[in-house]
C-alpha cells in the first residue's frame, strides 16, 4: 500500500496525526472523532513510509477487544506485523519468555481473581470476612498495588486519598501483606504483579532490556487517561528514555480515578516532553447535531482541563428526550415502551441501550423488558466466549469441523449441531433459557454470515477462536442493558440513561469536588453513546405509591425545559439551606455525651452521641437485622457495604432505634438522601425490634 493511499479520506485533524510520524505526539480525541482510525492509520503511513518496521511497533491498550480492534484495522491497512496488545499481554509475553533465561524454573502462574487467595489469607489470620467486603478488599488491594503503594504503607496512604475502605485500614494491612505472602509461596502473579515484575527484570537485567528496547521502538498509547502509576513504570522502563510515542485519550472521559487511573499523564504530556506535538480531534461522526449539543452543555460546568468542544458532523436527528416518572417501576416500563416504539420503526434491538449507574438497577429492565416481549442482552456479567453453552457449542463444532465431509453447507451443519443443544425455531420466553438461546442464535447468525462468503465449517471454527481470543464477540440480538462503566468505548442508535437523580448519579457516596466531577463525565459518556435517539429519565419514588422525594441529577440543570427550572429552584434551595447548615455549624453548641454529659470531639462518639467508653443499651438482635440488612442490600446494588451506612451508623441507630423520620435524621450522618433511599427499610426494623420487645 502507498503512504498517500493511507492518508486519503481522512480529515484535516486525522491527517495531522497520520503524518506526525515521530514522537513524541499527544491526541486529544474527542467521543465519536475517529481517534481509532486516526492512530492506525499513523502507524499505518509510518511503516509504508520507511519511518519504522510493522515489528518494531507496539500499541497498547487496554482491553482485549480494543486490541483486536487494532489488529483488524492494520491488517486491513497492509501492515500486520504490528503488536497491538492490553498492557498485561504485552508483559506477560515478555516476562514468560524471559523468565527461564535470568530467573530460572517455570514462570509463575497468574490467577484471574484475588479471592481465593484473599480467603486462604482470611484463613491463615484468623478471620471470618463477608464475601462482599473480600471484594471491595480486593479492589484496595488493586489500588495500593498500581499506586505502588507497600501494605505496610497502606493506611496513610488511603488516608491520604481520601480513600473509604471496607473494614478498618490496618484489617486491609494485614489481609493485604497475607495475600502477597501466600502469592509468593505459592508462586502465584496477579495482574498487577505482572506488570511490576516486567519492570523489575528489564530493571535488573540490562541484556533483557536491551533486547526488548531493541524490539519495541515505536510506541503507541490508546486510552491514556485511563493509564495508572504503575503501568506508567512500565512505559517508561519500555521507552529506556527514547520519546518515540504517541497518546491518545480524552479528558473528558476520565472514569476510572477510583482505580488508580489518573488523566494527569495525559493532560501533563506536554509538561513532560516540551516539545511534543499536540492534536485535536473534534469533529464528531458518531452522533447527531441534537446530541453532540447535549454532550458539550453537559460538560458546561465541568472543571476538566483541556475541555473538548465537539462539532457534529451528521445531519440534524430527533431533540433528546427527558421524562419524570412517578417511581422506578413506572420508568422502566416507560423505557420498554419507548423501546418498542423505536424497534416498531426499524431500530434494530441491538442498537438500542439502556444506560444506568449501578448494575442493581437492571433488574426492573429485565422485568418490564420480558413483560413487553423485548429481548435484551445483560452485558458486563460473564463474557460471550466464557458462557457454558458456547463452550459446550465450540467444543461440538471443533469436532464436527475435524470430521467434516467437502459437501457439508456451513449453515445448516452449524444448526443442526446447535439445535441439539438448545436452538429452537422460536426463542423461548424469557429468563436463563432466552439468554441461552440468544447466545446460540448469535453463533447461527454468524456462521450464515460467513457462509455468504464461501466460508466452510474449518474457517468458521478458526474464526471463532480468533474471535475469543480477542473476546470480539458476535452481535446478539437484544437490547443491551449495561452500566455507564461498561458501556465505554460502545455506541448504539439508541441510548435510554435512566435513574439520572441526586444520590444515584451522582452516586450518594460522591463526596469531593473531584468525585463529583468524575460523576458528571460519566453522564458525558453515557450521552455520547448515542447516535440518533437519547432519552434520559428519572423517577421521584422508588416504588409504587412510594413517598415522590426524589429529584433530577443537578447535572440536568439548565438541559431539561421546565424540568430545568426545578432543578435550578432544588439546587438553589440546596445550596441555601447547606449554607444555613454552615452557618449553624461554625455557631453550634458542642455535643455532649448523653450518659456522663462530656464534651464530646471525636466524629464517631459525636455520632453515637455518647463516649466510646460509656454504656449504652440497645437491642443486639436489631444490631443484627441491620447488618443483615445492609449486606443484603450492598449485594444486590453491588456497592460497598460502608456506601450505605458505617458500622458506628449501625451503631447509633441501634441505639436509638429511630421510629419517625425525623427521629432517624436526628442522628449525625445521616442526610436527607440516604434517608430517602433506605429510611423506609431501617425505620421497619426498627418498628419490629419495638414490637418485638413490647411483646416480651
Amino acid at each position: 500500500m502507498e503512504p498517500d493511499n493511507v492518508l486519503a479520506a481522512l480529515d484535516p485533524e486525522q491527517r495531522e496525526v497520520a503524518e506526525a510520524v515521530r514522537g513524541p505526539v499527544c491526541v486529544l480525541a474527542g467521543a465519536g472523532t475517529g481517534k481509532t482510525r486516526a492512530i492506525t492509520h499513523r502507524i499505518a503511513h509510518a511503516v509504508h513510509s520507511g519511518v519504522v518496521d510493522a515489528q518494531g511497533v507496539l500499541a497498547v491498550t487496554f482491553t482485549t477487544r480494543a486490541a483486536g480492534e487494532l489488529r483488524q484495522r492494520l491488517r486491513q491497512l497492509g501492515t500486520p506485523g504490528v503488536q497491538a496488545r492490553t498492557f498485561h499481554a504485552a508483559a506477560l509475553r515478555q516476562l514468560t519468555y524471559f523468565w527461564p533465561r535470568v530467573i530460572g524454573g517455570d514462570p509463575p502462574r497468574v490467577i484471574e481473581s484475588k479471592l481465593p487467595l484473599l480467603i486462604d489469607a482470611c484463613r491463615t489470620l484468623r478471620k471470618n470476612q463477608d464475601r462482599s467486603e473480600l471484594r471491595d478488599i480486593a479492589s484496595e488491594i488493586e489500588w495500593a498495588k498500581v499506586t505502588q503503594i507497600a501494605p505496610e504503607d497502606y493506611a496513610e496512604a488511603a488516608k491520604k486519598a481520601g480513600r473509604t475502605s471496607p473494614v478498618a485500614p490496618e484489617e486491609v494491612f494485614r489481609l493485604y501483606e497475607a495475600y502477597e505472602d501466600l502469592r509468593r509461596e505459592r508462586h502465584l502473579v496477579d495482574f498487577e504483579t505482572i506488570l511490576e515484575l516486567t519492570a523489575a527484570v528489564m530493571t535488573e537485567h540490562r541484556e533483557v532490556a536491551s533486547q526488548i528496547r531493541q524490539q519495541y521502538r515505536y510506541f503507541v498509547v490508546d486510552e491514556y487517561q485511563d493509564v495508572n502509576p504503575l503501568q506508567k513504570l512500565l512505559l517508561d522502563t519500555w521507552l529506556g528514555g527514547r520519546d518515540d510515542l504517541c497518546v491518545v485519550g480524552d479528558p473528558n472521559q476520565t472514569i476510572y480515578s477510583f482505580t488508580g487511573a489518573t488523566p494527569r499523564y495525559l493532560t501533563g504530556f506536554s509538561v513532560e516532553h516540551p516539545n511534543a506535538t499536540v492534536i485535536k480531534l473534534v469533529r464528531d461522526y458518531r452522533s447527531t447535531p441534537q446530541v453532540v449539543s447535549l454532550a458539550n452543555r453537559v460538560l458546561d460546568r465541568a472543571r476538566t482541563p483541556h475541555k473538548l468542544s465537539l462539532i457534529a458532523q451528521r445531519p440534524d436527528g430527533p431533540e433528546p428526550v427527558f421524562t419524570e416518572y412517578d417511581d422506578e417501576t413506572a420508568e422502566a416500563e416507560g423505557v420498554a415502551r419507548a423501546v418498542k416504539k423505536l424497534v416498531g420503526g426499524g431500530v434494530p434491538t441491538r442498537e438500542v441501550a439502556v444506560l444506568f449507574r449501578v448494575n442493581a438497577q437492571s433488574e426492573a429492565y429485565e422485568q418490564a423488558f420480558a413483560k413487553a416481549g423485548l429481548p435484551y442482552v445483560l452485558r458486563g456479567a460473564d463474557r460471550f466466549f466464557e458462557r457454558p453453552e458456547v463452550r459446550q457449542a465450540v467444543v461440538l463444532l471443533r469436532g464436527a469441523a475435524r470430521s467434516a465431509e467437502p459437501g457439508d453447507t456451513l449453515a445448516s451443519t452449524v444448526h443442526h449441531i446447535l439445535s441439539g443443544i438448545g436452538l429452537t425455531p422460536e426463542a423461548p420466553g424469557g429468563g436463563k433459557a432466552r439468554e441461552k438461546w440468544e447466545s446460540l442464535k448469535a453463533l447461527a447468525d454468524l456462521a450464515e454470515d460467513l457462509a455468504a462468503t464461501g466460508a466452510d465449517l474449518p474457517a468458521f471454527v478458526a474464526e471463532l477462536e480468533r474471535r475469543a481470543g480477542e473476546q470480539h464477540a458476535p452481535p446478539v440480538e437484544g437490547v443491551t442493558l449495561a452500566s455507564l462503566h461498561a458501556a465505554k468505548g460502545l455506541e448504539w442508535d439508541a441510548v435510554f440513561l435512566v435513574g439520572v437523580t441526586e444520590g444515584m448519579l451522582p452516586i450518594i457516596y460522591a463526596e469531593t469536588l473531584d468525585q463529583i466531577e468524575e460523576e458528571r463525565r460519566l453522564l458525558y459518556v453515557g450521552v455520547t453513546r448515542a447516535r440518533a435517539h437519547l432519552g434520559l429519565s428519572w423517577a421521584l419514588a422508588r416504588s409504587p405509591g412510594g413517598r415522590r422525594s426524589r429529584k433530577p441529577s443537578r447535572f440536568l440543570d439548565g438541559l431539561t425545559g421546565r424540568s430545568a427550572q426545578k432543578s435550578r429552584a432544588a439546587a438553589s434551595a440546596s445550596a441555601t439551606s447547606a449554607a444555613s447548615a454552615a452557618d449553624r455549624r461554625q455557631v453550634a453548641a458542642p455535643i455532649s455525651c448523653r450518659v456522663c454529659g462530656k464534651t464530646l470531639a471525636a466524629a464517631a462518639e459525636q455520632k453515637l452521641g455518647r463516649c466510646a467508653g460509656c454504656p449504652a443499651d440497645y437491642d443486639e438482635a436489631l444490631l443484627d437485622a441491620l447488618k443483615s440488612w445492609r449486606t443484603g442490600v450492598a449485594r444486590h446494588e453491588k456497592i460497598p457495604q460502608w456506601a450505605i451506612f458505617t458500622d458506628v451508623t449501625l451503631q447509633a441507630i441501634a441505639e436509638r432505634a429511630p421510629l419517625s423520620e425525623q427521629d432517624l435524621l436526628a442522628i449525625t450522618g445521616i442526610g436527607r438522601v440516604k434517608l430517602d433511599r433506605y429510611g423506609e427499610a431501617v425505620i421497619e426494623l426498627c418498628r419490629i425490634a419495638a414490637n418485638r420487645t413490647e411483646g416480651a
